[in-house]
């Protein structure tokens, strides 16, 4: 047997991925055939091989390849391949046997934040796995063992949607705040992403020469506030109102806040940074909320980086001593030191240095050139890391610490310049003013912005960089607010601000979306148009969205309405296929039939495999009195899709039509069968018992479609009025009470509630609800035939007659009806009479 090369191995795995990355799936199909035939003992060629397979949809094809290694649970990716093609063949339990077995291999995997535009996982991890478990045990119709796994992968990932809608749609009552929340795996990857960048910054620090006291960033007692202020204890450290671990070295609320004692980068000095210890914390000590916005504790948005050198070029001198790496800049010009006694102030502060960074206090508010930087608002501005060449950088420099590079080859160049290299030692001298005298011209027009509100006080900038400085960066600097202290340099501390904001922004997107969902998966539609409707409008008008809202709305029946939404989802997604038998439902109920036939055909035309095309399709056909017809399109839909419940409802609804009861009631049960909680079918066989007479069966297949669906005022009035058919008139006047309660304008509900009040002898409040049902329905005849009645049994004749004759001309046909009930009225007047003249 010829040996195998792994570089050939490696080279046909390589290009399997990359044509599956490309989704050229044939292409790393006919690879992954040829790494097995080079490699058959390899399991992961295998994997491959029915991966390929899987992703083609050759269901049968990917079981049998993936069975051996899959089913026993020898690697993990032929075992999550082998359940995914189980799940399609309806072989739950191999599925979930498989999973089980492999569980040591896939139990500790979590891929969170591991997968970008670089670098991908090719196998799932654990909240994966268990998602799918979940499905196959939902599939197997094991309720509990099904929320058990979701549950199991929401924990692991609260991204995991799937998962959560499979909860919904078992009928489960969650919590949804609990769900879509910081996992602790999430705190801790970016908290220790911090604490690497936070320990690689103190590494790329210079320590300062003169043996001023370095802080220590591990040392907690530094990083704590005054007690009683501490943000970062467990009782006090909260995020929106949740309390959330501290962590370890809280390293992560660190770069959050901004207000740790840091180590300012090279370039930016290495004094202490005191300003997160001079801004006291929120009312009990919690972090303020606005840090999560993109705020500093100060209360000011934080701006970019504090740009410290000019922007005008230096003179052609000065550059070729930056080309060396120098800058003798120490200073603003004599003419500028004239335009205030600030300046002048500053200037001393310049020649101080050297005994400053001696006897560093915290509380001291002039800052020197070397070590940090002041704002005309007092706050402080650290310069960005490309100083960090020239000489003036901040940390002391020692008078025997051997001479730089740049220094040497200078002094070669301008041997009488011998005097300037001492200036390193000691800042201000008169030197190195006249160095700068040569530089007024071009640092004259700098003056008049050396004031500027946020700008760096001109006594304390270096001039002459080699750096060539953009307008825009600029001009960014000039209009950062007063009040924003120095900005961090470290980009990657803003970074992880933004990373944990985008994530909390998220989870609070889901949070709202789920709840909205849950809300409708349970039937309370108001609270789910509520939920969405307070949805951010670039989230909220969104077909995913808007058909959700359409939903809600058919669900209370309010037609007219769900079909604007739909319309606009139509509009956005015209290939949408999801929903749209709901939308050809309202249709159907609208009587639109013109719509409705442009909607099938629009459907069919898209995907006519689909068994929403298919739908549309018999809802046409039904509106048309087709009856015969809708049977077959609905049959043509449950054969696409078996698990589609919709379609054998509607197909029991057209037996029903057809009269054709035994059939309806085997489509209606084959429609619970696919879905336990689709309540349509529950209600379709409390209709059916009822058309047969069997009242006891139809209440009660009527209240298990009310327990599913409480807030649907039509099942509620069913079930009146089954309890009105058996005499019951009491409790059918609960059941139309509550109706009218969930549907205050439904007609229906109201004249029932009217004729039991009649037959309860209740005639008053027969006549309350029949007035506001004249109001919701004026050209009904029955409220007026009812109408006439109740005035009758009131003795007020002139009323009745009136209701009497109305009814009468709305409804011609029923004039033998209405006539009659006009002739007893006279004969009751008459034995009126004669009871009188006796």
């Amino acid at each position: 047997m010829t040996p195998v090369s792994t570089h050939v191995v490696s080279q046909l795995r390589q290009l399997i991925y990359y044509h599956l990355d490309c989704n050229l799936t044939r292409n790393a199909l006919f690879l992954a055939d040829r790494l097995l035939a080079y490699d058959s003992r390899s399991s992961e060629a295998v994997y491959l091989l029915a991966l390929c397979h899987l992703r083609l949809g050759q269901l049968k094809a990917a079981y049998d390849i993936s069975r051996i290694p899959g089913a026993k649970g020898f690697h993990f990716g032929c075992s999550y391949v082998f359940a995914q093609a189980c799940l399609g063949l309806e072989r739950y339990i191999e599925g979930i046997t498989a999973i089980d077995r492999s569980r040591g291999l896939w139990a500790a995997r979590n891929n969170w934040n591991k997968s970008t535009e670089t670098r991908r996982q090719h196998f799932p991890d654990a909240a994966a796995v268990y998602c799918l478990q979940g499905k196959l045990w939902h599939a197997y119709e094991d309720t509990n063992k099904a929320i058990d796994c979701y549950a199991e992968a929401l924990k692991l990932n609260p991204f995991m949607w799937d998962a959560f809608l499979g909860l919904c749609d078992l009928g489960v009552n969650v919590r949804i705040p609990n769900i879509f929340k910081m996992t602790p795996e999430m705190l801790s990857v970016l908290s220790i992403s911090s604490a690497e960048e936070t320990f690689l910054g103190v590494l790329d620090e210079s320590p300062p020469s003169n043996g001023s006291p370095q802080p220590q960033t591990s040392n907690p007692s530094i990083n704590q506030p005054p007690s009683g202020t501490d943000p970062f204890t467990i009782s006090k450290n909260r995020i929106n109102g949740d309390v959330r671990p501290n962590l370890g070295g809280s390293a992560l609320f660190e770069k959050m806040n901004g207000s740790r004692i840091a180590v300012t980068p090279t370039g930016g000095g290495g004094g202490l940074d005191f300003d997160g210890l001079d801004t006291p914390t929120g009312a009990g000590g919690s972090i303020n909320a606005e840090i999560l916005l993109g705020k500093d504790i100060s209360g000011t948005a934080i701006s970019a980086p504090i740009l410290t050198e000019p922007p005008l070029a230096p003179s052609m001198k000065a550059r070729t001593l930056q080309g060396l790496g120098m800058d003798f800049s120490v200073g603003a010009p004599p003419k500028m030191r004239t335009a205030s006694s600030k300046s002048k102030s500053h200037s001393k502060g310049d020649s101080e240095e050297v005994d400053y960074a001696a006897t560093h206090k915290p509380s001291t508010l002039l800052s020197s050139i070397g070590d940090r930087k002041r704002t005309v608002s007092g706050q402080s501005a650290q310069p960005t890391s490309i100083n960090s060449g020239t000489i003036f950088s901040n940390n002391p420099i020692d008078p025997m610490a051997p001479q730089r590079r740049s220094v040497r080859l200078f002094n070669q160049i301008r041997p009488q310049s011998s005097k300037f290299s001492s200036s390193t030692g000691s800042l201000g001298s008169k030197e190195g003013r006249d160095i700068k005298k040569v530089k007024a011209p071009g640092t004259k027009g700098r003056s008049a912005n050396g004031f500027t509100v946020g700008r760096v006080v001109s006594g304390n900038r270096k001039h002459g960089d080699a750096m060539e400085i953009d307008g825009k960066e600029l001009q960014r600097t000039s209009t950062a607010p007063s009040g924003a202290p120095g900005a961090n340099p470290k980009p990657a501390v803003s970074d992880k601000v933004k990373e944990y904001e985008s994530l909390q922004w998220l989870l609070d997107l889901f949070t709202k979306l789920g709840s909205g969902y849950f809300a409708l998966s349970h039937y309370q539609c108001q609270d789910a148009l509520q939920i969405f409707n307070s949805i951010i409008p670039a989230q909220r008008d969104t077909p995913w969205v808007l058909a959700q809202i359409g939903r809600a709305l058919y669900e209370q029946a309010s037609y007219a309405d769900a079909e604007k939404y739909f319309t606009r989802v139509k509009a956005m997604a015209p290939s949408r296929l999801e929903d749209m038998e709901v939308y050809s439902t309202i249709l159907w109920h609208l009587k639109n039939e013109v719509d409705l036939a442009f909607l099938s055909h629009e459907i069919v035309e898209i995907d006519r495999t689909s068994p929403q095309a298919w739908c549309a399709v018999g809802n046409s056909f039904s509106l048309a009195r087709d009856h015969d017809q809708a049977l077959k399109c609905f049959k043509r839909a449950t054969q696409l899709n078996p698990k589609f419940a919709y379609a054998f409802t509607l197909q029991g609804h057209e037996h029903v039509a057809n009269e054709e009861y035994d059939k309806a009631l085997a489509a209606y049960r084959s429609g619970i069968a696919a879905e336990h909680r689709h309540y349509n079918a529950w209600y379709g066989l409390g209709k059916v018992f009822e058309r047969q007479g069997k009242y006891d069966f139809a209440e009660q297949h009527y209240r298990t479609a009310a327990n599913i669906n409480p807030t649907n005022a039509v099942l509620v009035c069913c079930i009146g009025v089954v309890l009105e058919k058996m005499k019951k008139y009491k409790a059918a006047l609960v059941q139309y009470t509550r109706s009218c309660e969930l549907a205050p304008k439904s007609a229906l509900s109201r004249f029932k509630k009217a004729r039991v009040l009649m037959a309860l002898q209740e005639p008053q409040q027969a006549l309350v609800e029949l007035r506001v049902l004249k109001d919701i329905a004026p050209d009904e005849a029955n409220v007026h035939f009812l109408l006439g009645r109740v005035y009758k049994i009131l003795r007020q004749k002139g009323s009745a007659i009136k209701h009497f004759t109305t009814a009468l001309n709305l409804d011609p046909k029923a004039s033998h009806y209405i006539k009659e009930a006009m002739e007893q009225m006279e004969d009751e007047d008459d034995d009126d009479d004669d009871r009188q003249m006796i």
